[in-house]
């Protein structure tokens, strides 16, 4: 992935949880089941536009049971479980809805042997003081129906260590006894069948409010063995412990210590040779890691050998340090002595997956001989002439009835193998990206442009297939921060986002191509904010937001970005918004004071017009109806819809809309003389996605209880030319579309 600021993903997931408790609170954790949503309105089917991945997969399990069976999990997008098939992932924790936003990252998972149908998700995205509780779902048909116990902890499925695991772990003794390593709760424990959860009695690891916690549970035949991953690396701290009964538990005898064994990030069991292999790094990753070793730990005879691959801290060929830590590892049980590990966070000489058949004695790089394939997710190039095998690869799994079929999770994408030398995205139904801004542009064989967190912009001539074009290049970005149209010339299309190349790019094709502005201002390489051009092209107004929060005044253009200048009447950090009928007209809404600002002279000077309005929320968003001048539609969270019809010198709030938090059109209803209109809010006490036909005289929910997807209260827009189509951005379950049925 090319350098650029960091992603929402990234950025939160690096934030400190100095909030947590320091010690463990009351764990007595309640069932319940999903509350029934409002009534459904006409039957829609749901979709999501084709990328295929683009996230941080941070597991992946092969049932040991079941041929052809396997689950995965993500950072901030759910979890998914494989079907055979039709070679297809499906979503399983779709039906989170708002109010559970923070359940979409998930820390562990963890199936019985026992029960194939058994599975479990422990749910909590981050353990930070604002975030809610973690929770636990269970289920006995593979995902299909759960049942649910809210926990009294917090967990981090997008926090560093994500990518360690598992956390969660079926007893092997007992199938109703489950164990949950917390990252700041120590050990918890359930015996009915994760019902019930309370703190594991005799657990040697001592929690802080700032650590790891339990980093992984494994079982050894019938003896349990727990990660602990706030030790310093040295011999006087323990970071593996074990119990034989459940209840007694002790540090393992003669584990490894020093810089490269400080952390362990993941363990697998042979149970043919009967050694337990463990993965360490100096920190917790997937960021951060540059030691790490791979030890084995006869459990026989309690002998601890150092098998590790390569040891990390050389020198690459261009004189760069070749500093990494260790990631997955996966046993074959089929083979014994056989298994793969990865490193983790190597960016000079790039990450790999190491295959032994001797037990670790020697090691063979596959990715020396690799031949990788995107062609079904051309983005994975990243702007170059061809992909990397991986980073961040700390998801790694062995197929237990296939020796040659091995999966391992990037920070985008999910690889496969069934011959240990071609290599392909085994991505099919994983979609993760988190969504910032959606077009769908009037004319052209795109039906949706999307801007995008990590990947940057995509021009879906396809919904069905990850864009052939990959990501937008010329220059290529990380995360996109604006993407605008001219609506009456629609060829001209702009956007703005975080690159090394480069921070704001045009398109004379529909975007389909681009070229770089000739010039940006000083700001934009570090603050590049939203963009706006006005109905005809020949204006640019971009706005300048860190992404620390802090605004900076905007610039406008009059030449296609060749030339800017401040434009000091606009109120900083607002995103700006066009007419789309009159291209002398802009408009902006101070979400500080409660004002609506417009311009009449083509973005050079902004005057204040309606004040008074719901202020202090950066999210609250305006809009402009399509093929109208001054029709503007301002939703303002739990404040509600306003309405004004005048260019903003007045508004009037919208009855029978309790919530607004993003809105958009597209094609009219036959016989209606109004857009229809598309909402993220509420209009009773459930937060979903409604359609209005009658200019938001009356609405209708159009999603359903199995498509909530968590937050999405970003973007949504209609489609211009079909009826009833809506897309829908989510944070981590990528473009949902919606059609008539």
């Amino acid at each position: 992935m090319p350098a650029s600021r960091p992603s929402r993903r990234s950025v939160l997931a690096g934030t400190a949880a100095a909030a947590a408790l320091t010690a463990l609170p009351p764990l007595a954790a309640r069932a319940s089941a999903a509350e029934p949503a409002s009534a459904a309105g006409p039957a829609y089917r749901w979709r999501t536009a084709v990328m295929g991945g683009t996230g941080f997969v941070t597991g992946v399990l092969f049932h040991p049971s079941v041929r052809g069976l396997a689950y995965a999990r993500t950072d901030i997008g759910g979890a998914y479980r494989w079907d055979d098939r039709t070679a297809n992932w499906v979503p399983l924790t779709d039906h989170l809805g708002w109010d559970d936003w923070n359940l979409l990252g998930v820390e562990a998972m963890a199936v019985d042997p026992a029960h194939p149908g058994r599975l479990y998700l422990a749910l909590g995205t981050y353990a930070q003081s604002w975030a809610t509780n973690g929770a636990v779902l269970r289920s006995d048909d593979r995902g299909n129906t759960w049942s649910r116990t809210d926990l009294t902890v917090k967990l981090g499925g997008n926090e560093d260590g994500r990518g360690t695991g598992e956390r969660l772990l079926v007893d092997p003794r007992d199938s109703d006894t489950l164990w949950l390593g917390t990252r700041h709760d120590g050990l918890l424990k359930s015996t009915d069948r994760g019902a019930t959860w309370a703190a594991a009695s005799g657990f040697p690891g001592t929690p802080t409010a700032s650590g790891q916690g339990v980093t992984l549970l494994v079982a050894a035949g019938r003896t349990l063995y727990a990660g602990w991953g706030d030790g310093d690396g040295t011999s006087g701290t323990k970071n593996l412990y074990r119990t034989s009964d459940g209840t007694t538990w002790e540090a393992v005898p003669g584990q490894p210590a020093g810089t490269a064994a400080k952390v362990p990030i993941r363990a697998a069991y042979d149970r043919s040779t009967g050694h337990l292999y463990v993965t360490y790094a100096n920190a917790p990753g997937p960021n951060g890691q540059s030691d790490g070793s791979v030890h084995k730990l006869c459990t026989l005879n309690g002998k601890w050998t150092d098998v590790t691959p390569v040891k990390p801290g050389g020198t690459t060929d261009d004189g760069s340090a070749d500093t990494f830590g260790y990631g997955g590892v996966a046993v074959d049980a089929r083979r014994p002595g056989t298994l793969v590990v990865s490193t983790n966070n190597r960016w000079a000489a790039v990450d790999t997956v190491f295959r032994s058949t001797d037990g670790g004695r020697t090691w063979t790089s596959l990715k020396d001989t690799a031949v990788l394939d995107v062609s079904e997710t051309p983005f994975l190039k990243w702007g170059q002439d061809k992909p990397k095998f991986g980073w961040w690869i700390q998801a790694l799994a062995l197929d237990p009835y296939d020796s040659r079929h091995i999966v391992y999770g990037t920070g985008a994408t999910l690889y496969g193998t069934r011959d240990l030398k071609n290599w392909a995205p085994q991505i099919r139904g994983l979609e993760e990206t988190s969504v910032r801004q959606l077009i769908s542009p009037p004319v052209g064989a795109a039906h949706l442009i999307s801007g995008n967190g990590d990947i940057g912009v995509m021009y879906h001539e396809s919904l069905t297939a990850s864009p052939s074009r990959g990501m937008a290049s010329n220059p290529v970005f990380g995360s996109a921060t604006g993407l605008a149209q001219a609506t009456a010339k629609p060829a001209y299309v702009v956007r703005t986002g975080w690159g090394d190349h480069g921070n704001g790019a045009y398109s004379n094709d529909g975007g389909q191509t681009w070229a770089p502005f000739e010039a940006q201002p000083s700001i934009a390489k570090d603050a590049p904010g939203p963009i706006a051009t006005n109905a005809d092209g020949t204006v640019l107004l971009w706005v300048f937001v860190h992404w620390d929060g802090t605004k900076y005044p905007a610039h406008r253009s009059a030449d296609n970005g060749a030339t800017w200048s401040e434009v000091s009447s606009f109120p900083k950090g607002a995103t700006p918004v066009a007419d789309p009928a009159d291209p002398t007209l802009f408009y902006a809404y101070d979400t500080d004071t409660g004002t609506l600002l417009a311009s009449t002279d083509s973005g050079r000077t902004f005057t204040a017009r309606a004040s008074g309005l719901p202020s202090g929320d950066s999210q609250f968003e305006l809009v402009a109806a399509p093929g109208r001048s001054g029709d503007l539609w301002l939703s303002t969270k739990g404040n509600g819809l306003y309405r004004s019809t005048d260019g903003g010198a007045t508004f009037t709030k919208v009855a029978g809309c309790s919530a607004s938090h993003t809105l958009g059109f597209g094609k009219a209803a036959d016989g209606a003389d109004y857009p229809a209109i598309y909402m993220v809010g509420s209009t009773e006490t459930i937060t979903a996605v409604h359609r209005s036909d009658d200019g938001a005289k009356t609405w209708v929910r159009i999603n359903d209880d199995q498509h909530q997807w968590g937050w999405i209260g970003e973007t949504i827009t209609g489609d211009p030319r079909i009826y009833g189509r809506v897309y829908v951005a989510t944070n981590g379950r990528g473009v949902q579309y919606g059609e008539l049925v």
